[in-house]
């Protein structure tokens, strides 16, 4: 099905990726194991680190579109549900004939804030060069790419480029992509975004120390002209664009910490939505430290703009 024209002639923010299903337990403090505990409180909440980005930025009044596979039942239908309830809209996910939803049980301490996943994503393909073909590009400004089946992402990619050689610079569609877990296969990753993000798992990964370190470290793998973006929790961010001058921004932490689940994913979603409004690049990685420290403080995502 295709996808309606976006609102008053807007150009939409594309994130193609994952999309799950989040059973999210919060106890008082995490358990031990073999142990039987009660939680303070659970619930369903639509996860995955592309789709919780268009929450965000549909949160942040960014017309949006999510792409990524699902198979249908029960869960696909909350999904979509909750897609649409945020004003996501879903008209390219890839429906997969066979495989399963993926699930993930997320435990969140309540005391702390932390959270710990245990993700069952085995069997459902991911969105293909070809599904991507069936993307309208003339409707989107920017799109991204959570990094996970990279190979074909890299054609999704260059599918992209190709439409850019043929537009002017103001109408040329503006690429992101996060390099989020340490697999090598994702590091070709680096060479085509003009905007990326690489998480602290990856920089420690490769042996960086700071969020400062990785951006001067790194920067040799992006192309020409590319913007580099490192998060680092509770020491705020730090990127470097074209010009080569390093930005930083500090946290700015709630209150009190009560759920991270998520965080990276709306630090994420708050630069690109910067960026893509014309901000700069300092400004743009302050709002995303100063977003994502909001939805640390709530549950979920309601609250944070």
């Amino acid at each position: 099905m295709a996808a309606p024209p976006p609102p008053a002639g807007r150009k939409r923010i594309l994130c193609v990726g994952l999309v799950c299903l989040d059973i999210i337990s919060v106890v008082e403090a995490y358990p031990a194991e073999d142990t039987d505990t009660r939680c303070v409180s659970q619930r369903w909440q639509r996860g995955g680190n592309a789709s919780n980005s268009c929450t965000v930025l549909a949160l942040l009044g960014a017309p949006c579109a999510f792409m990524g596979s699902l198979a249908p039942g029960h869960a696909a239908d909350f999904i979509v549900a909750d897609f649409r309830r945020r004003g996501v809209d879903v008209a390219h996910v890839a429906w997969q004939p066979r495989g399963d939803v993926p699930c993930a049980c997320c435990v969140v301490n309540a005391t702390s804030g932390s959270r710990t996943i245990v993700l069952s994503d085995t069997n459902l393909p991911d969105v293909t060069a070809r599904d991507f073909e069936q993307v309208d590009l003339s409707q989107y400004k920017w799109i991204h790419w959570e990094g996970r089946n990279a190979s074909e992402q890299v054609k999704m990619i260059q599918r992209v480029e190709e439409h850019n050689r043929a537009q002017p610079p103001a109408q040329r569609i503006r690429i992101s992509v996060e390099v989020e877990k340490p697999r090598e296969e994702l590091y070709q990753l680096f060479g085509h975004g003009d905007v990326v993000f690489v998480s602290k798992d990856v920089a420690r990964h490769l042996g960086y120390g700071s969020a400062a370190e990785a951006v001067r470290g790194l920067r040799g793998r992006l192309r020409p002209g590319a913007t580099l973006v490192c998060a680092w929790a509770e020491a705020g961010a730090d990127a470097v664009g074209p010009d080569g001058q390093p930005v930083h921004s500090d946290a700015f932490p709630p209150a009190a910490v009560v759920d991270t689940l998520g965080a990276g994913d709306t630090f994420n979603a708050a630069v690109i939505f910067a960026l893509s409004e014309g901000q700069s690049l300092q400004d743009a990685v302050t709002l995303g430290c100063r977003v994502a420290g909001r939805k640390c403080g709530v549950q979920g995502y309601d609250g944070i703009v």
